[in-house]
């Protein structure tokens, strides 16, 4: 299934929580922490200027890796994989 976001949205697909500390202890699922950095998969056309018509280009592209806010987003699954839909605004930088 092929998503593609509208609008000023973007198709995320968050990182792998750690299961163990620096310190090598193993973590349990109740203990793990979302992580609030992934990987863009898809974008949408932009934000659209109304006064011009035009959309006004992403900060990101296709394969950048991001951080987000905590609670940035939609989540939603597509064949069993976990992504999120968040707006360009959610996104807090780029990890080169």
């Amino acid at each position: 299934m092929n998503v593609k976001p509208l609008g000023d949205k973007v198709l995320v697909k968050r990182a792998e929580a750690a299961d163990r500390t620096e310190s090598g202890i193993f973590l349990p699922e109740s203990a793990k922490d979302k992580p609030r950095e992934g990987k863009i998969m898809a974008t949408g056309a932009g934000l659209l200027n109304k006064e011009t018509g035009e959309y006004m280009p992403f900060s990101v592209k296709k394969g950048d890796y991001v951080l987000f806010s905590s609670y940035a987003g939609t989540e939603i699954k597509i064949e069993g994989t976990d992504y999120l839909i968040m707006t360009e605004d959610d996104i807090l930088g780029i990890i080169d």
